[in-house]
């Protein structure tokens, strides 16, 4: 179910939600009766799959990951670039649909949605969410080309979309809001007044220039300081150990679409 993405992809592109997964979520992965995690859409090279077993085996040891694509052409290349790997990772074709031997415990399908319309997102979301184990977790997230600019929502089997986080390399940052051109499919029309992403990005844009004297320690400083400016404003669900990182994670509720039309 679905249709053949671009395939763009490259070493270490999708890191910023690698590190976030075996970082935040490794609590939901050392629990799981089954540790298989889903690579959805993993695209023309089968790196974006290696990557993200070897994060994830710092926290689960056993954790079996399977990198699932659409077009049959990809998995045969995939399998074949990691033929010579004492345990590598699993390929098989496949769509939403995710034709696994198990329920997966955390999926990741980055890069996918974005060339959907809009108004598909939210029937896949739940499609895929009836896929995962019980406590299992979706991210579906957007990057740029080199991984320097990163979001994603993650949506809970149970409870649905939870939070929204932007990843940002620090260098190089003119304003928080110039992550919103890769914001997720569901959110990327969203950023229009009257609209809770709109208006996130537009206070993160002030706390921002407000922080510029202790940008004087540093660009860690300046966005440590912009979050927490905004931690009080904000359901900001993470702290200045994920800030540290160029991180910051809201809650979903006060980036939710209103809904009608865009």
């Amino acid at each position: 179910m679905g249709a053949v993405t671009r395939g763009t992809t490259g070493p270490d592109r999708l890191r910023r939600v690698e590190r976030w997964l075996a970082q935040t979520q490794a609590p939901r992965l050392r629990r799981a009766g089954d540790p298989l995690v889903v690579d959805l859409g993993y695209g023309a090279s089968a790196v974006t799959v290696t990557d993200l077993q070897r994060w994830l085996r710092r926290v689960r040891p056993d954790v079996r990951v399977v990198g699932l694509e659409i077009a049959p052409e990809r998995v045969v290349t995939a399998r074949a670039a990691v033929a010579h790997l004492p345990d590598p990772p699993e390929f098989a074709v496949g769509g939403f649909e995710v034709p696994t031997d198990g329920d997966p415990v955390l999926v990741r399908a980055f890069n996918v949605l974005r060339q959907y319309e809009t108004e598909e997102v939210e029937a896949t979301w739940d499609r895929l969410r009836d896929r995962l184990a019980g406590g299992g977790l979706l991210v579906d997230g957007t990057c740029d080309e080199l991984g320097r600019r990163a979001t994603w929502v993650a949506l809970e089997r149970e409870a649905g979309p939870v939070s929204l986080t932007l990843s940002v390399r620090l260098a190089g940052l003119p304003a928080p809001s110039a992550v919103a051109e890769r914001l997720p499919k569901a959110l990327i029309h969203r950023n229009v007044p009257g609209e809770g992403v709109h208006d996130l990005l537009r206070a993160a844009d002030a706390a921002w220039a407000r922080a510029a004297p202790a940008g004087t320690f540093g660009l860690r400083q300046r966005w440590i300081a912009t979050c927490r400016e905004l931690a009080r404003d904000w359901p900001v669900l993470d702290s200045a150990a994920r800030w540290r990182l160029g991180e910051l994670t809201v809650s979903w509720t006060c980036v939710a679409p209103r809904r009608g039309p865009a």
